[in-house]
């Protein structure tokens, strides 16, 4: 265990009256706090950084297993980036769990780890999450807190703008990345460290608040152009659909909903496509977002609409535990996907011409 970890569980321990404040109203951070200390000695905790809010301490928790090679095929899982999405920071705490459970035991998981690394940043917004906000303390969409610039025109306010923190989707100018929101360049940092030199690196964001279906997006959010891996994205899509033929999620580009500034995984994308690893043709990185389709929670409970949560995370307990084992199987399909990357990456020519040829008839009306 790293040794800053020790500060993010001496925050507890010396302010009993934070802890009982956190399990009331930061459950995932007192269950995150617990698997820190299951996990000494099984795995490199760190913390990035501190947001102050109120006169206390909230701390950017991330938890790598597995090799520490920086090569290594790695699967980064975010999530909390919203605060008011909490539902993400439980998916991705809720894999964590099991994880950690099963490297008690599975000797095909702890093979696995030795030869991939998987990176968890389960609340990147802990303010965010405890004040039951989208944005951060200082009222910054993290989510538009980059220097990209939208290609296509964003819709208005949604997109980000710059005229209150008052109002949501707020993103002031950011002209480099010093400029960003302390939680912000943790996610970049850890990302760069953590992933950009493996030879295949995927990530995961969980979000919630659109929609009626889990649908898994893919780059970018700034552009209705195809991103440079769209052959390898497809490839991805279609060994998916091949080993899980009856799965839910409605896989697609995330700008064929709506397009935004300042998107942080456009950013990250970008930086890598211009990084000596890609330039060099040694490396792949592909970011997703995961966005849970919580309309569908306000269809079966209408009385959610009454909770500032509830059109966001899933109120009634039953409905919880069968989100939080409902995309196990995808995260999973994920690890094993960036191990085994030389059956879906190494395309040929023609292979490639006919992965392209299916995504622009899929998603961009056969438009090249």
């Amino acid at each position: 265990m790293a040794d800053n970890s020790r500060s993010a569980l001496q925050i507890l321990a010396d302010d009993p009256a934070f802890e009982r404040d956190l399990e009331r109203k930061m459950p995932e951070m007192v269950t995150l706090h617990r698997l820190v200390r299951s996990l000494e000695g099984r795995a490199r905790i760190r913390v990035e950084d501190h947001v102050e809010h109120k006169g206390r301490q909230f701390p950017l928790i991330t938890i790598a297993l597995g090799s520490e090679d920086p090569t290594a095929p790695t699967l980064g899982i975010f999530g909390g980036v919203h605060g008011l999405e909490r539902i993400g920071s439980d998916v991705v705490i809720s894999w964590l769990q099991t994880l950690t459970e099963t490297l008690t035991w599975d000797h095909t998981v702890r093979e696995r780890l030795q030869h991939s690394r998987v990176v968890f940043f389960p609340i990147v917004n802990p303010v965010g999450v405890y004040e039951m906000t989208r944005a951060n303390g200082r009222g910054v969409d993290l989510m538009r807190n980059s220097p990209t610039r939208a290609e296509d025109q964003p819709w208005f306010l949604v997109g980000g703008h710059s005229i209150s923190n008052r109002l949501p989707y707020f993103s002031p100018p950011v002209q480099a990345a010093q400029d960003m929101e302390v939680e912000a360049k943790a996610l970049v940092r850890v990302v760069q460290r953590e992933l950009f030199q493996a030879k295949v690196a995927l990530t995961v964001d969980v979000h919630s608040g659109f929609g009626s279906k889990d649908r898994f997006w893919f780059p970018w959010a700034k552009s209705l152009k195809p991103p440079p891996h769209i052959e390898e994205i497809t490839a991805l899509k279609r060994l998916f659909d091949r080993s899980y033929p009856n799965h839910f999620y409605e896989i697609e580009p995330q700008a064929k909903n709506y397009t935004t500034h300042g998107d942080l995984w456009d950013w990250l994308y970008d930086q890598h496509l211009q990084s000596p690893a890609q330039t060099d043709k040694k490396s792949v990185f592909i970011p997703f977002t995961l966005e849970l389709g919580s309309w569908i929670w306000l269809k079966k409970n209408p009385r959610q609409l009454f909770n500032s949560l509830g059109g966001f995370h899933p109120m009634q307990p039953h409905r919880l535990k069968r989100i939080l084992r409902r995309h196990i199987t995808l995260l999973d399909f994920l690890h094993r996907a960036v191990l085994s990357h030389g059956n879906w990456l190494d395309l040929d020519p023609d292979t490639r011409r006919q992965l392209r040829r299916r995504a622009l008839d899929l998603w961009y009306e056969g438009k090249i």
